[in-house]
């Protein structure tokens, strides 16, 4: 596999290229490079008392391979204690970007192989995800006594990402009971 590019070329937030289409007219992207994320969410989706995120701390672009080895870094932290059972895992950003490099070739007969910089648009390599700053990159539902679990494994895809990180705890607000709901709408009922 040929070697990646130093991200420090595709950190910077730049125009969206991500227009494609399946018809040829609106499809703009010739070649879509395939997405290395295999998953967005992990665990059991049930109701939990608390939401644990990771935020951006600045504004960026993220390739989809960090994002995928983020995912991995947490999931197997979470799964090895709660075994799938006690948390919700979710990626709450798309790779939709799609990067662009101009090759330019090097070395002996360099000249016949390049264009240089006259046709500079490049061809697709990658994706990524442009971040903004305070945005949820990774949100983690459970319930009280695995919160310092839930925050261990955050700071642990903190370390696979390109950026500052911060773990955020928030209480979940529990919406009604439908029990309550229908007992209120059975009262009104007679009383009318």
């Amino acid at each position: 596999m040929a070697r990646l590019r130093n991200w420090t070329c595709y950190r910077d937030l730049k125009r969206a290229y991500t227009r494609f289409s399946k018809y040829k007219k609106l499809c703009y992207v010739r070649a879509r490079p395939a997405n290395r994320i295999s998953r967005y969410t992990g665990g059991t989706q049930e109701r939990y008392q608390f939401d644990v995120h990771l935020v951006a701390g600045e504004t960026l672009q993220i390739r989809d391979n960090a994002l995928e080895s983020a995912r991995q870094v947490s999931n197997r932290a979470l799964e090895k204690v709660l075994a799938k059972a006690g948390y919700f895992i979710q990626m709450r950003v798309y790779p939709h970007h799609i990067l662009r490099e101009n090759p330019l070739a090097a070395g002996a007969g360099a000249d016949r192989l390049s264009t240089g910089m006259a046709h500079n648009y490049g061809k697709p390599i990658g994706l990524a995800a442009q971040i903004k700053k305070g945005q949820p990159i990774f949100t983690v539902k459970t319930n009280k006594e695995n919160v310092p679990l839930a925050r261990r494994a955050l700071k642990r895809a903190m370390y696979k990402l390109p950026c500052h990180c911060s773990v955020v705890v928030k209480t979940i607000e529990q919406p009604p009971q439908m029990k309550a709901i229908k007992a209120s709408a059975k009262a009104k009922a007679v009383a009318a």
